[in-house]
């Protein structure tokens, strides 16, 4: 199975907010769906059940606070001349806190084999990029700073992702609640 550690975004008004920036992008790409809306702190991969079940132990033991997580502008990778991802960043509170639960998750599953590819950046994927849509640096610039609200995050989970033609379904594996 396909599988990933992550924080999902569950409040509707952020997420009705999210779509509108969304709508904003008049460009060839398909958005990243409300139900989809998640922080990816570690991506596992292809695993096996009994490695699932392992991951499912160590993660267990995992413990956090609640976070404030406030969103507060839209950024693009690898640039906005030729962007591949453009996502919705955080302000650098939200930010420490996020890194600090990755790096957590990082330290209980590293001795299972996994390792992130690059450091945890904390961003929202609202896009994915397949074919060259041109410099957005002018939307972008419209988005440099935006306020869409406070969301209280009190869930971490270790979810599957099954891909299909119409875009990835993720279902939950495991559940953590903050302390």
């Amino acid at each position: 199975m396909r599988a990933f550690v992550a924080i999902e975004i569950q409040d509707e008004s952020i997420l009705d907010a999210i779509a509108k920036i969304q709508s904003e992008f008049k460009i060839s790409a398909t958005p990243v769906s409300k139900k989809n809306m998640h922080f990816t702190l570690l991506f596992l991969g292809e695993i096996t059940e009994d490695t699932a079940s392992s991951v499912k132990k160590a993660l267990s033991t995992i413990s956090f606070k609640k976070i404030d997580v406030n969103f507060t502008h839209v950024g693009a990778f690898p640039n906005p001349r030729s962007p591949r991802v453009i996502w919705i960043g955080v302000d650098d509170t939200s930010s420490k806190h996020l890194v600090d639960l990755a790096s957590q998750v990082e330290k209980k599953l590293e001795p299972l084999g996994f390792r992130p590819d690059k450091p945890f950046k904390p961003h929202l994927t609202i896009f994915r990029i397949k074919n060259k849509v041109g410099d957005i640096l002018g939307i972008m610039e419209k988005f440099k700073k935006v306020d869409l609200g406070k969301y209280n995050m009190t869930e971490l989970k270790f979810k599957q992702s099954i891909l299909t033609p119409s875009g990835p379904i993720y279902s939950d594996l495991q559940v953590i609640l903050a302390q």
